[in-house]
């Protein structure tokens, strides 16, 4: 799967962390290796070896991913260009999420695969030549358009506050980067159709061939092309995205016939699955549209900034949150189909103590190191002490919103198993009309770091909302998951003083002003690993009942921790 980012910024192949809904893959139970005949056990180990490739590959992507920002970073700070390049995406990226994403991501991709899997191969290529020719021709006209409109798109609408300088690079790079939503698309399309025939291990690593790009411009064509070297980088990576995939088709047989055929079986299901999704999908890409477009009018260099702190914050959010909830769909998906509502609460529920209880000390520490994550991963190079300064401004109010974005996540996927797409999208699109609503109030009052604060307040109440109607649906989530939560808050009470004075200690300590060496990121290293251990104190003063399970899995230490902490935890919840 790309990388489980939620999307909004330039190089993520994460526009896609939702694309299992609902009916759209059939659910199945999770894989019992004691009771598999031979036959079965042949299958579980089919299911191991593709879930070690695609859990590879995500490790591989996301590690190429810190360092391509590392590499941008060092390039080009928040500086002006890089201003104009964050903002040239907002266009690309649009086009990208309503046209290629919505076709393959939410429809395509699950018609697909069920025609693949029923045998009907020779109708799967026939729709799959449909809809890849469709969305084609439509996102060639739009192209066309934004190509002769991309200059007043700018200055009116994406970023008015770019100088005039600006302003015009950003132009001449929308139009540049308007061949990456179509090479990401195909990508996209190949991925499913690979995945449909359990072929994995090409459509895993295509994102790390996209970094790889990106990289490449970054280090060989910068130096030559400026700005414009990081853009051929991207196009080369997402050439290289679709084009590895491509390759795989070919050798596999891949039948595919361009045609414009309506009447095609499947193309009227892709329909209808797209409408929903399309809608989420740009309400939230609306979202950054706004931010670049206040960010552009406070200036100093407030687009870059607020793009780097994003991009630090979805490394938790994509961690934590993505990934649990990628695991728990087709598990309640399952439940719901069964009629089984009471396990599909339970499943929630379990997901979501842990969820809560990891998430709200990240955004602790988001908020509290804020300072020296930014000087450790990013403080070289042309991103000077300013830069860092601007950045962490920006993530202390992102990290306010990451337990907002990291339940919606999951409480969206509740939704998703019981085959409800509106409910999510009219609350999404409800959060998009505010986040416009507090950027207007915030972004004069508090400047650009405002706009964070907009996004994350308006992710705690898509939060909110969907929690609401979720609970009027079935019901509460138990008293058990109120008591986790209520025990939660506690500790992050109890570790948050030590953790800000802390931040201050690590962040003069980790001050690259007089070089970068390894003893650096051995502090910063040292100093994460006793706030983790602050807070497991903290949660088990506070007494947590996560805690045995989240202790159990650190290495070398958690089998001591629980040995500890048992007798205590015993009476406690007995």
């Amino acid at each position: 799967m790309p990388e489980p980012d939620r999307y909004g910024s330039p190089h993520d192949l994460s526009h896609f962390g939702r694309v299992a809904e609902p009916a759209m893959f059939p659910a199945t139970a999770p894989v019992d290796p004691t009771t598999l005949e031979p036959m079965a056990v042949g299958v579980g180990v089919s299911v191991a070896r593709n879930a070690l490739i695609v859990g590879s590959a995500f490790v591989a992507s996301r590690l190429l991913g810190v360092v391509r920002e590392i590499v941008i970073a060092a390039r080009f700070g928040t500086s002006g260009d890089y201003d104009a390049y964050v903002a040239a995406f907002r266009i690309p990226d649009l086009l990208f999420l309503i046209v290629m994403s919505g076709a393959f991501g939410s429809a395509f991709i699950p018609v697909f695969g069920g025609m693949f899997g029923r045998g009907d191969r020779d109708g799967a290529w026939r729709l799959a030549g449909v809809i890849i020719t469709a969305t084609l021709v439509v996102l060639a006209v739009a192209s066309l358009v934004v190509l002769v409109l991309a200059g007043p798109l700018m200055r009116w609408i994406i970023a008015p506050g770019l100088t005039p300088e600006e302003s015009q690079l950003a132009t001449d790079l929308t139009r540049l980067l308007l061949l990456s939503p179509l090479l990401l698309g195909l990508g996209i399309a190949f991925k499913g159709i690979l995945e449909a025939q359990e072929r994995f291990a090409l459509a895993a690593y295509a994102p790390v061939f996209y970094n790889l790009g990106i990289i490449f411009g970054a280090v060989v064509l910068v130096p030559a092309f400026g700005i414009y070297g990081l853009a051929f980088g991207v196009i080369a990576g997402a050439l290289l995205h679709a084009g590895t995939q491509f390759i795989g088709l070919l050798r596999g047989g891949m039948r595919l016939l361009l045609s414009l055929n309506f009447a095609t079986p499947g193309v009227h299901e892709v329909a209808r699955l797209m409408g929903p999704r399309i809608l989420g999908q740009a309400a939230f890409q609306i979202n950054f549209i706004v931010m670049t477009n206040f960010a552009s009018r406070i200036g100093d260099n407030s687009v870059s900034a607020l793009n780097y702190g994003y991009q630090i914050f979805t490394l938790p959010y994509g961690v934590l949150a993505l990934s649990l909830s990628t695991v728990i769909f087709p598990l309640m998906a399952r439940q719901f189909a069964d009629g089984q509502l009471g396990e599909m609460k339970r499943t929630l529920s379990r997901a979501l103590a842990p969820l809560i209880f990891l998430s709200v000390p990240a955004s602790v520490g988001l908020f509290c190191f804020r300072t020296s994550i930014v000087q450790v991963l990013f403080q070289v190079g042309s991103f000077d002490a300013r830069s860092t300064e601007l950045v962490a401004e920006g993530l202390a109010y992102f990290a306010l919103g990451l337990l907002g974005f990291s339940v919606t996540e999951a409480v969206t996927r509740a939704f998703y198993a019981m085959h409800d797409t509106k409910t999510p999208v009219t609350i999404a699109v409800s959060a998009v009309a505010l986040n416009i609503a507090l950027s207007a109030l915030l972004a004069w009052r508090i400047g650009f770091a405002g706009l964070a604060l907009a996004l994350a307040l308006s992710a705690t109440f898509e939060m909110v909302a969907l929690a609401i109607v979720l609970r009027g649906r079935v019901g509460g989530l138990g008293g058990e998951l109120w008591a986790s939560v209520g025990r939660t808050l506690v500790a992050a009470l109890l570790f948050m003083p030590l953790a800000l004075w802390m931040g201050g200690q690590l962040a003069d300590a980790t001050d690259p002003a007089g070089g970068r060496s390894l003893e650096l990121y051995l502090i910063f290293a040292y100093g994460l690993g006793v706030a983790g251990l602050a807070y497991l104190v903290a949660a088990y003063l506070a007494g947590a009942p996560e805690l045995p399970a989240v202790a159990n899995r650190l290495p070398i230490v958690g089998g001591r921790i629980n040995a500890l902490i048992e007798p205590r935890y015993r009476r406690m919840h007995r």
